[in-house]
C-alpha cells in the first residue's frame, strides 16, 4: 500500500507540473470562471475584539464581497489510516487534499464544488468541479462523473487519485461562517475572516444543517484571518497588521480538527482492541 502511495506522490507531481502549464494557458479565462485559485495564504488569529476593531479600518481600504457573512462546508476525504492529513501534518514540500465544498445548506438549487488542494513550496493551487448536488450524491455513489466534465484534466486526476488510494471516502466535514473582503484595485488581494469553525465526522450529508451535532474545533479561537495575496501585501495593509498587533499562526481547521478531536494514539488502540468491552466499537470522536 506505501509502494502505491509513494508511486501516486510522483504520479501527482507530474500531473502538477502539467496543470502548471494549462494553468498557464488559460489562466485568464479560469479565473473569470472561478474555478483556478493559485496564490499564497497566511494565517492569523483575532481576538472578537481585534476582529471587530481591524475589521473597522480594513473597511475604509476593501470591500465586503456581495455574499456577506455567509457559511462554507467543506467535507474532507481521506484514507483509512489517515495519510493525507498525516503527511501534511509533516509539512512536506509539496501535499494535496481533497474535498467537497458546499457554499450553505446543500440543495437542488445549489452547486457543490470537487476541489483538489494542492501546496508546493508554499504555494497554493486550487481547482475545483462545479456539480449539482444530485450529479455529486450520484459521483458519491458511483463514482461516474457527468459526460460534461469527465474528460477534464481535473476530472482525469480525481478518478487517479481514488484509483490509486482505493479506501479514500469523507472523514470529518467542518464548517465555518465566512466574511470575505476583497481590494477594488487588486483582484488577487483578498482577506477572509473565519468564525465558529465547528466539525461532525458522523452525518456526513451536506444537506443536514451546518450545526447539527457539530463541536467546536477550538474553543479558544474567536477568528481565524486569511490574507489571500498572489505576491506582497500592500504597504497600507502592514501597517494595519502592526498597528493591531495582529501576528502570523499556523492552524489548518482539518490538521486541528484531527489533532484535538480525531487522532488515538497507538498505545491507546492497541488497549481498545485488547479490552474485551470495546473490542469491535473503536470510535474516532476523542
Amino acid at each position: 500500500m506505501r509502494i502505491e502511495k509513494d508511486f501516486s506522490f510522483k504520479l501527482s507531481l507530474r500531473f502538477i507540473f502539467y496543470d502548471l502549464f494549462i494553468e498557464e494557458q488559460e489562466r485568464m479565462n479560469f479565473m473569470k470562471l472561478k474555478k483556478v485559485f493559485e496564490r499564497k495564504e497566511t494565517k492569523y488569529l483575532l481576538t472578537n475584539s481585534q476582529f471587530t476593531d481591524f475589521l473597522k479600518d480594513l473597511e475604509k481600504r476593501m470591500t465586503i464581497d456581495e455574499f456577506g457573512l455567509h457559511t462554507i462546508q467543506s467535507l474532507y476525504y481521506d484514507t483509512n489510516d489517515d495519510y493525507f492529513i498525516k503527511r501534511s501534518i509533516e509539512k512536506p514540500r509539496y501535499k494535496e487534499k481533497f474535498r467537497v465544498r458546499s457554499y450553505g445548506q446543500a440543495s437542488s438549487e445549489k452547486l457543490v464544488f470537487l476541489e483538489m488542494k494542492k501546496k508546493v513550496n508554499g504555494i497554493v493551487y486550487k481547482r475545483r468541479l462545479p456539480l449539482s448536488y444530485e450529479e455529486y450524491n450520484v459521483w458519491e455513489a458511483t463514482g461516474a462523473l457527468p459526460e460534461r466534465v469527465e474528460k477534464t484534466q481535473l476530472a482525469n486526476e480525481i478518478s487517479w487519485l481514488f484509483q490509486t488510494n482505493p479506501e479514500l471516502h469523507a472523514k470529518v466535514l467542518i464548517a465555518y461562517d465566512r466574511l470575505s473582503l476583497f481590494d477594488e484595485e487588486d483582484e488577487t488581494f483578498r482577506v477572509t475572516f473565519d468564525q465558529k469553525i465547528r466539525f461532525r465526522n458522523q452525518w456526513l450529508e451536506l444537506d443536514r444543517d451546518t450545526y447539527e451535532r457539530c463541536e467546536p474545533v477550538a474553543k479558544e479561537v474567536d477568528v481565524l484571518m486569511e490574507v489571500k495575496a498572489m505576491g506582497a501585501y500592500p504597504l497600507w495593509f502592514s501597517h494595519l497588521l502592526t498597528e493591531h498587533h495582529v501576528y502570523k499562526a499556523s492552524f489548518s481547521k482539518y490538521a486541528q480538527t484531527y489533532q484535538r478531536h480525531l487522532f488515538i494514539p497507538q498505545n491507546e488502540i492497541a488497549f481498545l482492541k485488547e479490552h474485551p468491552v470495546c473490542k469491535g466499537e473503536i470510535s474516532y470522536v476523542g
